[in-house]
């Protein structure tokens, strides 16, 4: 029998509470005007625990479920689906939950550790004519885009034909000139490690590069950079350790004495070519965008926290008195000297997350993003939330905000056309309805954030808080 939920977790409850229920919908109401040039699909994910876990719950620790956003000649069609994971699979046969959060060994039944199953509930991407759900301990699991269920060779993974070595980040990038996705996968030699994988397949679905970095200690690495020239990978210190899993204690914890460490590995080189850089100790979940200058310089905008939120440290005691917040700054790094200099910038003081930019323009000088504005990682505390958008180039911004406890999906960007310039386009958002307890898909005119959205696509049911989503264009 299925237990009930514990009651005393923030992040189980209101917007964040599961939803138990598949749905299909062919036709959402709408108001405002569905753009008639948009067709494709926006594919979302995020946790959903399909039953009570085991121990203590942790957010990033719910099974994935996919909320698929179908636009075509101005209609909406809506389907969610949970990820038909092993270890979601084996669950369901047996009517409750079998795992701790992360796999926590502690808690988690022999039967559901021995699968070592994704739960692939952070991303979702389409690369290769593939439809890949994933999170950042195991490979990519397969979907159809269509319908949402497995469909990879091996049990719905992708390991590009067991050449993948190591997991799989969450956060992928993908080369717009070559078509290239760059990847890495920190714990590379098991569970709680310091290695980090760094592998690169081509536009073909060819893997071409696979290495390990020996990394300083073991770390949450949740994303990264890529520019012409470099990858770059921050090791921050928000740690792991298999002792504290197995004594109760935290599995990840906050230990800034450790600092931070960046290694930048040459694109064309090896890992051995790899130059590091030290940095006093913050956290980064998500960059904005990254690229070089015309000197040689690297600029990474990031979403930096102080303090990295959501862990505690490694006694379990909290690792601040309030939800640490990220705020918008640039990193500029001068390799070319002895020094390896770092500059920070900070360019705006609001509080945010989940950045997005015109992703066409990866890799390369940009002007335009967005963000959700507010501080998402403060579950139980009253926030205003909403969609910001930042012009680089004029130093403007401008944020549309709904209702006060409306709480606001990762902005994705829709190019108009596919040679439409820089920020000509359509930004979509899920808002989740507080006083309704429904959600809405938002499509707002990417630049003019202010104006609100254009038209609204309405949900009767809630899709819960999650984490990133993509569009894929054209019909299904």
């Amino acid at each position: 029998m299925a237990k009930p939920f514990p009651t005393d977790n923030p992040f189980l409850r209101g917007y964040y509470a599961p939803v138990n229920t598949e749905a299909d919908a062919a036709h959402l109401h709408i108001t405002g005007e569905m753009p008639a040039e948009l067709n494709g699909t926006l594919y979302r994910n995020g946790p959903n625990p399909q039953f009570a876990p085991r121990g203590p719950y942790h957010w990033f620790g719910g099974d994935g479920m996919i909320h698929a956003f179908h636009v075509e000649n101005g209609n909406v069609a809506y389907r969610n689906r949970w990820v038909r994971t092993p270890k979601w699979e084996i669950e369901n046969k047996e009517g409750e939950g079998l795992s701790g959060t992360f796999g926590n060994p502690r808690y988690t039944d022999p039967r559901v550790f021995a699968l070592n199953s994704t739960i692939a509930n952070t991303n979702i991407v389409w690369h290769g004519g593939k439809l890949l759900a994933l999170e950042e301990a195991h490979a990519p699991f397969m979907l159809d885009p269509a319908s949402l269920m497995p469909c990879g060779p091996d049990g719905g993974y992708e390991t590009w034909g067991n050449k993948l070595c190591g997991p799989f980040t969450a956060h992928p990038k993908l080369d717009p000139e070559t078509g290239e996705m760059v990847f890495f996968g920190y714990s590379a030699k098991g569970r709680f490690t310091r290695e980090v994988s760094v592998q690169t397949v081509s536009a073909d679905g060819r893997i071409t590069r696979a290495e390990i970095l020996d990394g300083p200690f073991p770390s949450m690495v949740h994303d990264f950079a890529v520019t012409r020239n470099w990858i770059i990978l921050p090791i921050f210190p928000l740690t792991s350790s298999m002792a504290r899993a197995m004594g109760g204690l935290p599995p990840f914890a906050w230990e800034p004495d450790k600092g931070t460490h960046i290694a930048f590995i040459p694109r064309d080189g090896t890992v051995a070519d790899a130059k590091w850089v030290s940095a006093p100790a913050s956290y980064v979940f998500h960059p904005m965008n990254h690229f070089e200058t015309a000197d040689g310089r690297i600029v990474i905008d990031v979403m930096k926290y102080d303090i990295a939120p959501l862990f505690p440290l490694p006694d379990g005691s909290p690792s601040s008195a309030e939800t640490p917040a990220a705020r918008l700054f640039r990193w500029t790094f001068d390799l070319s000297g002895k020094a390896n200099t770092f500059r920070e910038e900070q360019l705006d003081d609001r509080p945010g997350e989940f950045p997005r930019f015109d992703e066409r323009f990866c890799m390369r000088d940009y002007r335009h993003g967005w963000t959700v504005s507010g501080n998402v990682a403060a579950a139980g505390a009253p926030r205003l939330e909403g969609i910001t958008h930042y012009d680089l180039a004029s130093g403007r911004n401008a944020t549309w905000n709904a209702g006060a406890n409306d709480r606001f999906g990762e902005p994705v960007f829709v190019p108009r056309k596919a040679d439409a310039a820089e920020g000509d386009g359509w930004v979509l958002s899920v808002i989740y309805r507080a006083e309704e307890g429904r959600s809405d898909l938002a499509v707002f005119e990417a630049t003019d954030i202010a104006r609100g959205p254009v038209a609204l696509a309405h949900l009767s049911s809630r899709v819960p808080a999650g984490f990133h989503g993509n569009w894929r264009p054209g019909a299904l």
